[in-house]
């Protein structure tokens, strides 16, 4: 796997990020195109619908596929996050830290963890200046 920093550790399958919503979008574009060049009478009607539903449908899911898996994937690093901090200190994470936050500290080693929640909290950091603290960094390969 290639080395992960700050700069290099966000990650985009194309096929997924760029290409499916680009084609789910052309359906829909060209269904409601078909839409108005067609003579509408109250019996088409029943014909359409789901021919403009579909695509709709489709970007929904595409939509929330991704937004559900993140969101698992968030409580999965808050609770590793808060069994390392527990481990390392004997204390469990602070409720001060917002979600973000938690995820931008997964990255750092173990050494600056502990010292890093604090400034998160005392500082209110946000994720992006987390992770531009961070000396060491701890590659995280299985972020969905």
């Amino acid at each position: 796997m290639s080395e992960q920093n700050a700069k290099s550790h966000g990650r985009y399958i194309p096929l997924w990020h760029y290409i499916t919503p680009l084609i789910i979008a052309v359906i829909l574009g060209m269904s409601i195109i078909n839409l108005r060049h067609t003579d509408m009478h109250a019996g088409d009607l029943h014909m359409w619908l789901p021919i403009i539903l579909i695509p709709v449908v489709m970007l929904i899911l595409w939509w929330y596929a991704r937004v559900f898996a993140l969101m698992a994937q968030d409580r999965a690093i808050r609770a590793e996050e808060n069994f390392r901090h527990y481990i390392l200190t004997g204390k469990p994470l602070p409720t001060e830290l917002r979600t973000r936050q938690i995820i931008a500290l997964r990255f750092a080693s173990d050494q600056e963890f502990p010292l890093l929640v604090k400034r998160a909290i005392s500082e209110n950091l946000s994720s992006k200046q987390i992770k531009g603290e961070i000396k060491i960094w701890k590659a995280d390969h299985y972020r969905v």
